[in-house]
C-alpha cells in the first residue's frame, strides 16, 4: 500500500543521528593548530558539532590584531550554525606562568602574589583590565582563576597558580577575581573542582589521588568553591583527580558522586566542564569516546578536548551513539546542552573592530593597572 501522504513521515535514521548531533556536538569544545581557523573545525562549528573552541600560545603568536581576526572566524562558523549562539571561544589567561597572551597584553603576576598585597578590591581591579582586553578580542570565557589551596609543598602543577595555601584567602581572592571578569562581559571559570591543591603528581601525566577525609575536604578544598558560587561564578572544571572519601573508583571529572551530588550540594548551577581528556589522567585509561560518556554521565556539560580533531569526532560520535541507545543519557545531554546554550545567549558580542581593540589592549585603563601592580611590586619587595 502506498504511503498517505497527508501522514508525516517518521524521522529516518540519519535524520535522527544528526538531530543526536547537534545535540551532543555544542557539548564539545576543541582545540586546533594555526593562527587561523582551520576549514574542519570552521565545517564542525557551523554544522553544531562544536560548541566552541579553546586557544593556546600557538594560536595567538602574532599579537592582538591576528586573534581577533581568528575569534571572527570562531564566532563567524559559530553564529552561522542553526542555533545562531556565540561561541564559548576560552582561553588560560591566569596570570604569572600560566598565560597564552603576553605584550601589549597586561602583564598579571601570579595569583600568590595578588594575594599577599591583601587587597582584594585591587585584585578585582587587575580581574576587570584583564577581562576588558579578552572581551575586546572576543574571548567569552577565560579558565581562570584558580581555586586549589595550595597545601601540598611539592605540588609540582599548581603552586603560585593558587591565591595560597589558606581556604579562607583562596576563597576571598578567588571570589573578587570572578567578579571582576565577569563584570568586563567575560565567563570565568572556577578549577579545579573539587581541589588539586593538596596533590604530589601531575594530572597532565598520571592520575593524581587527595586522599584527604570528607570533612576536610569541607574545611579546605571546598571553601574557595562555595564563594565562587556565591560570586555567581559561570563555570567550574573538574578535576582529573581521585578523592577516595567522595568517590573511591573514579577521578571527580568521571564520578557522579562529585559532578553531580557535590555540584548540587554546594548549589552551583552554572556550566562544569571538564579538564581536557586527552591528559594521561583520563586518555591513559581508556579511549577519548569512553571518558566523554562517562564525563557527561557523570554530570559535566562540557567537555575540553584540546588538540586533536580526531579525538574530539570520536567524543561526538561517542556522545551520539550513547544517546541513541539510552534516553536517560539523552535527557542528560540536553540538561547539558541547554546549560551551555545558556551562557552562550550571554555571550552579547564579538571582537571589537581593529581600532577599538588596539585602543583597549594596553589602553589606558590597562596601562593605569600595570603602573599600580609595579607600584606593588616596589613596595612589598623585599629592601
Amino acid at each position: 500500500m502506498p504511503a498517505d501522504p497527508t501522514k508525516p513521515s517518521a524521522p529516518s535514521a540519519t535524520s535522527s543521528t544528526a538531530a543526536l548531533a547537534s545535540l551532543c556536538g555544542p557539548l564539545v569544545i576543541g582545540g586546533f593548530a594555526g593562527t587561523s581557523l582551520p576549514a574542519a573545525y570552521e565545517r564542525a562549528l557551523r554544522e553544531e558539532r562544536r560548541g566552541g573552541a579553546i586557544v593556546f600560545s600557538s594560536n595567538v603568536a602574532e599579537g592582538a590584531a591576528q586573534t581577533a581576526a581568528l575569534a571572527r572566524q570562531v564566532h563567524g562558523a559559530s553564529r552561522s550554525a542553526p542555533s545562531g549562539l556565540a561561541p564559548l571561544l576560552g582561553i588560560d589567561q591566569e596570570g604569572g606562568r600560566v598565560v597564552r597572551l603576553r605584550a601589549p597584553f597586561l602583564s598579571v603576576p601570579p595569583m600568590a602574589t595578588v594575594a599577599s598585597w591583601r587587597d582584594p578590591g585591587f585584585a578585582e581591579r587587575i580581574a576587570r583590565a584583564m577581562g576588558t582586553e579578552l572581551a575586546a578580542l572576543g574571548i567569552t570565557i577565560d579558565f581562570a582563576p584558580v581555586l586549589d589551596v595550595n597545601t601540598c609543598a611539592h605540588n609540582p602543577i599548581i603552586g603560585d597558580r593558587a591565591f595560597g595555601d589558606d581556604p579562607d584567602v583562596c576563597a576571598t581572592f578567588g571570589a573578587a577575581w570572578i567578579r571582576g571578569l565577569q563584570s568586563a562581559g567575560v565567563l570565568a571559570t572556577g578549577k579545579h573542582f573539587p581541589g588539586h591543591g593538596d596533590t604530589s603528581k601531575d594530572s597532565h601525566l598520571e592520575l593524581p589521588v587527595v586522599d584527604q577525609p570528607r570533612d576536610r575536604l569541607d574545611r579546605v578544598e571546598l571553601v574557595p568553591f562555595r564563594a565562587a558560587v556565591q560570586a555567581g561564578v559561570a563555570a567550574l572544571m573538574t578535576a582529573h583527580v581521585v578523592y577516595p572519601a567522595l568517590d573511591p573508583e573514579r577521578p571527580a571529572t568521571l564520578s557522579h558522586a562529585i559532578c553531580t551530588e557535590l555540584r548540587e550540594r554546594i548549589g552551583f548551577r552554572g556550566i562544569l566542564v571538564s579538564d581536557d581528556l586527552e591528559m594521561r589522567a583520563i586518555s591513559a585509561h581508556g579511549s577519548i569516546g569512553d571518558a566523554a560518556v562517562l564525563a557527561v554521565a557523570a554530570g559535566c556539560d562540557a567537555l575540553l578536548v584540546c588538540h586533536s580533531f580526531e579525538a574530539q569526532e570520536a567524543a561526538v560520535e561517542a556522545l551520539v551513539r550513547e544517546a541513541t541507545r539510552s534516553s536517560a543519557f539523552r535527557d542528560r545531554c540536553e540538561s547539558a546542552g541547554a546549560r551551555v546554550a545558556e551562557a552562550r545567549r550571554r555571550m552579547g558580542r564579538g571582537p571589537l573592530a581593529d581600532d577599538a581593540m588596539h585602543a583597549v589592549v594596553g589602553g589606558a585603563e590597562s596601562r593605569a593597572v600595570a603602573e599600580a601592580i609595579e607600584r606593588m611590586w616596589s613596595i612589598h619587595s623585599p629592601s
